[in-house]
Formats: structure tokens, C-alpha cells, sequence
């Protein structure tokens, strides 16, 4: 393979570096265009947070099922004919979305966009990694380009924000088709029309284990995202979706362990490092969902305009490139990742502790500044060392493999972590209103007094004695449910910063953490 000759004479290494890394980014970023700013995302489509975090699983599952088939489509085109293809696809697909408000439609064109940005995953990558040369390149080149997608949401969010208060919301779409648009006219100036790998048939796709496997992801995704709405094993659509998704997942496994050449080799679990990988990628991604609710206290409770909470974010980000900085660092000094996940999952155990005693009615942007950018440090300081743990561990021939079981870590962690923080508010909020709620009532000095103060505040502002003795009561249960959300806030950080200790214990006495890994025992990165 000449990976030389796919690109034209004339343009500079640097230059192709730069490309590659554009035409990566601008499709995995576009998973954060939606969840970046659900709110507007879900009122623009007319549906529920659950609908557009399930539209979110769709997109990432149908891109990680898509992995498994990935390499026949590239090996059957040319490369240049092949991205220019499949991005000019997805400027369609996303330009459409901005006209469709039938969120059925709208899932279909996710699924399209999920199978779109996965195509060209390995071979961007592929042309990507023959550009290094050395260890401490590899290091800084995919420090950046992973760095760029924690990134990717603090930038969406405001850029959204800055959208939506000069145009409308489908004008992001239309942005982010034409920067699809960017790299089909930066492949065409650059590439010519040679071939990277061996022709393969495309009837030697396994469209069997892909549809299984898709299913299996889907089905697995609509229970968790919709548990806590549909009620659990109350739901007849639930336990469908639950018994479908183990069905398909079961004859996935067992049509992979019986085929010579399986498209998933089950084998990448028998190495202790993979299987800790995958581990710390799911735990580590459940960590990160507890995020949402500062967001969430952001706007609910503290009455944080959207442009403010857009720009905190920029906090977190600048935390991220210390950590992404400062795990180069480590790396480049083949520091034992033992030391470098104790560390990050450290500042994680730190910011959850700290912020538990910021769940109050009110603070000031001083009070969180180093409790956000300690998140941010501890998720820069760990996603770089985890991709590459997890994927560089393992013999040559089970790298994609190994590459695929890192990505589906990330997509359960992120899904299961969404369904763990939503039953884990609702069901502490609940059980907090309550509890407080007694304590209103008509018995209490207290309260009577409360309520005496607030409709006399309302009367002086011209409401009748009736009005202002209804809005005195809402205002009285609208404090008591912002105590119960912050009460609950504060129980599920506490809860998780104890986990992340006991985490902590156990990355400490594991014996399989004490090395470094080889970063050239690899050609393709998928993780």
C-alpha cells in the first residue's frame, strides 16, 4: 500500500495533515449539533429531551454498527471518488434535516448521517497515522484531534446560542452541510485517484451481523433513554425493545464465534488490558453525564441566561486542554498509566466532592470557575491515555476489533449514563418534594408567615387578595421543588464521588496498569 501516491505531488505533509484532520472533525462534531443545545434542538422539532437523546444513540449507534462493514466499502472504491462521495451525502442529509419536522423522518435521516460518518472513519485514518513518524507526533496529532472533540460541545453551544439570536435555528444545519461541502472541495484539489488498499467484493459484506447488531444497539438504546418515561417493565414497548435487543445482541455473538472470519473477534476480551479499557471508558463516561446537571442548576436554579451558560462552558473547555497538554506530557515520558488514570479520575472524585456544596439557590460565577476547570483538567488528562490503552494492548490482527469495543464503551457509557442520571433526579426529586411538602401546610407558623409576606408583596403590585394569595402558594412550592433539585443534585454527586473513589482503590492495585504500550503496533485507529 503506497498511501503516497493518493495524494497529488505538489501538496506539503503538513498540509495533508491539516486536511485529514478537518475531514475527521467536521463529521464527528456534528454529533454534538443536536445534544449541544437540546432545548431549542427539541422545541425546533417539537419533542421531548428523551426523543432527541435517542435521536443522539441512533446516530452513534448506527456510526458504531457501521465500523464493523466500513473497510469493504473502502476497499472497493477508489479513495478520492469514495470521500467525495460520502461527504457530499452527508451536506444532503443534514441540509434536509433543517426542513423536516416529522421526527420520524428525522430519526431515519440520523440513522443515514450515523452510517455517513462512519464510512470514512479508518480511511482518514488510515492516510492519517502514515503522516507520523514518530512517537511524540502520533501523541500531539491525536491529543489534538481528540482534544478537538471534547471541545466540540462548549463551541457548538455557543456558536448555536449566536445563531439563534440573529437567525434562525435551521441555519446551523445549513452551516454545518456547507463545511461538508469544504471537504469535498479540499479531497478534489488534493487527492488523485489511486487506490490504498486491495479491491474487495462488496458481496462480501456481512450484512447479517451488521442488521443484527444495529438492532441490538437500537433497541438496547430506546429502553434505557425511555426507562424512566415509559415506567420500566410497565411499558410493553420496553420489554419488547429489551428482549429484542438481547435476542439480536445473543445470535451476534453466537454468528461471530462460528464464522472463520468474524467481522467482531470476541477474542480482543481475553486480554486483561482491553477488558479493563473497556471498563474505565464506560465508568468514565457515566462520570462525565453527571455534567448536565450543574447545566441543569445553571438554568433552573440559578436563572442563568443561555449566552452566560454557553460561555461558562469555555471554563470547562480550557480545563480539558490543560489535561489534554499535561497527558501528552505523560505520554511522550511513557509515564505508567497507572499513574495517569489515578490522576485524572482523582480530579474527577475532587470536582464531585466540591460541587456538591455548590447546590445552593445561588452562587456567584467565582464560586464554580475551579471546580469546572478541575472537570475539565480530569477529562483531558484521562481520554487520550484511555483510547490509546484500550486499543493499543492488543495483538495486530485484533485492532479493529479492539478499536470497535472502545467506541461501544463510549456509546453504553454515554447512554446508560444518561438513563442513571435521569431515574436517579426524578426519583430523588420526588422523594425530596415530598418529604418537604409536609412541611407545608396550614399548621405551620412558618409557613402561614411565608405566605402572609409573599401575597402582601403581591398585592403592592396590584393583584387581587385571591391572585396574590395563588401566587404565594406557587412560590412557596416553586422553592420547595429548587430545594428538592438541589438537595438531589447534591446526593448524586456525593454518591458518584464515592464511586470514583472506590475506582481510584482499584486502578491502584491492579496489576495490569503498570506499563505504557507501544504506539506503533497499530495502523488503523478507530477508538
Amino acid at each position: 500500500m503506497n498511501n503516497q501516491s493518493v495524494f497529488k505531488s505538489w501538496v506539503p505533509n503538513w498540509a495533508i495533515i491539516v486536511i485529514l484532520f478537518v475531514c475527521l472533525l467536521q463529521s464527528m462534531i456534528l454529533l454534538g449539533v443536536y445534544t449541544s443545545n437540546v432545548a431549542y434542538a427539541a422545541s425546533f422539532l417539537d419533542i421531548e429531551p428523551e426523543d432527541l437523546q435517542f435521536a443522539m444513540s441512533v446516530t452513534y449507534g448506527t456510526l458504531l454498527a457501521t465500523i464493523l462493514i466500513e473497510n469493504r466499502f473502502s476497499s472497493f472504491f477508489p479513495a478520492k471518488n469514495y470521500l467525495m462521495a460520502i461527504y457530499s451525502l452527508i451536506a444532503i442529509t443534514i441540509i434536509s434535516s433543517s426542513y423536516t419536522h416529522n421526527f420520524a423522518l428525522f430519526l431515519l435521516l440520523r440513522m443515514i448521517e450515523g452510517m455517513l460518518m462512519a464510512l470514512p472513519a479508518i480511511t482518514i485514518r488510515q492516510l492519517l497515522i502514515e503522516r507520523f513518524h514518530s512517537k511524540n507526533a502520533i501523541v500531539i496529532g491525536f491529543s489534538f484531534y481528540y482534544g478537538s472533540l471534547l471541545l466540540s460541545t462548549p463551541f457548538i453551544m455557543n456558536i448555536g446560542v449566536w445563531f439563534l439570536d440573529n437567525y434562525d435555528w435551521k441555519y446551523m444545519l445549513y452551516v454545518s452541510g456547507m463545511l461538508q461541502v469544504l471537504n469535498v472541495f479540499l479531497i478534489l484539489i488534493t487527492f488523485r485517484g489511486h487506490r490504498i488498499t486491495k479491491k474487495i467484493p462488496l458481496y462480501q459484506i456481512d450484512w447479517v451481523s451488521y442488521v443484527l447488531v444495529l438492532t441490538a444497539i437500537l433497541s438496547g438504546a430506546y429502553f434505557f433513554v425511555y426507562a424512566e418515561k415509559l415506567y420500566w417493565f410497565d411499558s410493553s414497548q420496553l420489554v419488547f425493545s429489551l428482549i429484542l435487543s438481547l435476542l439480536t445482541a445473543g445470535l451476534f455473538v453466537f454468528k461471530e464465534l462460528s464464522v472463520k472470519r468474524p467481522s467482531f473477534n470476541f477474542e480482543v476480551f481475553r486480554y486483561a488490558n482491553l477488558r479493563i479499557g473497556f471498563l474505565l471508558f464506560f465508568l468514565f463516561y457515566i462520570c462525565r453525564a453527571t455534567l448536565s446537571l450543574c447545566h441543569t442548576a445553571m438554568f433552573s436554579i440559578w436563572n442563568w441566561d443561555p449566552s452566560r451558560v454557553a460561555a461558562v462552558q469555555y471554563l470547562n473547555g480550557f480545563g480539558n486542554v490543560i489535561g489534554l497538554v499535561l497527558a501528552a506530557l505523560f505520554l511522550i515520558k511513557s509515564v505508567p498509566t497507572k499513574y495517569i488514570f489515578i490522576m485524572g479520575f482523582s480530579l474527577l472524585a475532587l470536582f464531585h466532592f466540591w460541587f456538591s456544596f455548590l447546590f445552593v439557590p445561588d452562587v456567584a460565577l467565582s464560586d464554580i470557575v475551579l471546580p469546572y476547570v478541575i472537570q475539565g483538567v480530569g477529562v483531558g488528562l484521562l481520554f487520550v491515555p484511555l483510547v490509546f490503552f484500550t486499543t493499543s494492548t492488543v495483538p495486530q490482527k485484533l485492532i479493529p476489533s479492539s478499536g470497535i469495543a472502545a467506541v461501544s464503551a463510549r456509546f453504553w457509557g454515554s447512554t446508560i449514563g444518561f438513563c442513571i442520571m435521569q431515574n436517579a433526579v426524578v426519583f430523588l426529586q420526588k422523594k425530596h418534594f415530598l418529604k418537604f411538602s409536609q412541611f407545608v401546610t396550614s399548621s405551620s407558623i412558618e409557613t402561614q408567615e411565608a405566605l402572609a409576606k409573599s401575597a402582601q408583596g403581591f398585592i403592592a403590585k396590584g393583584f387581587s387578595d385571591d391572585d396574590a394569595d395563588t401566587l404565594a402558594l406557587k412560590k412557596i412550592l416553586n422553592a420547595v421543588h429548587k430545594q428538592s433539585i438541589l438537595l438531589s443534585d447534591m446526593e448524586i454527586y456525593t454518591a458518584v464521588g464515592y464511586g470514583l473513589v472506590l475506582l481510584i482503590v482499584f486502578i491502584f492495585f491492579n496489576q495490569h496498569l503498570k506499563q505504557s504500550f507501544n504506539f506503533f503496533k497499530k495502523k488503523l485507529w478507530i477508538g
